[in-house]
């Protein structure tokens, strides 16, 4: 059995993670689950939320919004839409831009801005909640 898991996440902008890690807890649509070495093949799309990469005892909180992670014999790469590390954000900020959302929604003058406030609201409740875990 291998020690560590090797691990990478990327996003369109870039390459966040790559390394060996012991453990990594990802948000599927179907819940969560974590990733150990030598985990069996499995590939999951992954829901708007907080992946965590625990490594010797440290925690590292990670949010992700949409895209999939893949389990092979060479370990776990997650492509997601979206990635920003939870020690970066602001979560005043993140409140303010919330009520914006939320205002937004009440005020779209028609179905298409409607849909887009929606998807802004959902990820920023995402958003929020995994700053809100972060703490824990």
């Amino acid at each position: 059995m291998a020690d560590k898991l090797t691990f990478a996440l990327v996003s369109p902008e870039r390459e966040l993670f790559h390394g060996q890690v012991d453990q990594v807890v990802v948000p599927g649509v179907e819940g969560e689950f974590g990733v150990l070495p030598d985990h069996a093949p499995l590939m999951s799309v992954i829901k708007p939320g907080s992946l965590r990469i625990l490594d010797g005892g440290a925690e590292r909180r990670i949010f992700v919004n949409g895209g999939f992670a893949d389990v092979t014999p060479e370990g776990l790469t997650v492509l997601a839409e979206e990635a920003v590390d939870l020690a970066d954000i602001d979560a005043s900020a993140i409140e303010q831009q919330l009520k914006d959302a939320a205002e937004d929604l009440r005020d779209a003058p028609d179905e298409a801005k409607r849909a887009a406030a929606q998807r802004a609201v959902t990820r920023l409740e995402a958003l929020k909640a995994a700053l809100g875990a972060k703490a824990h």
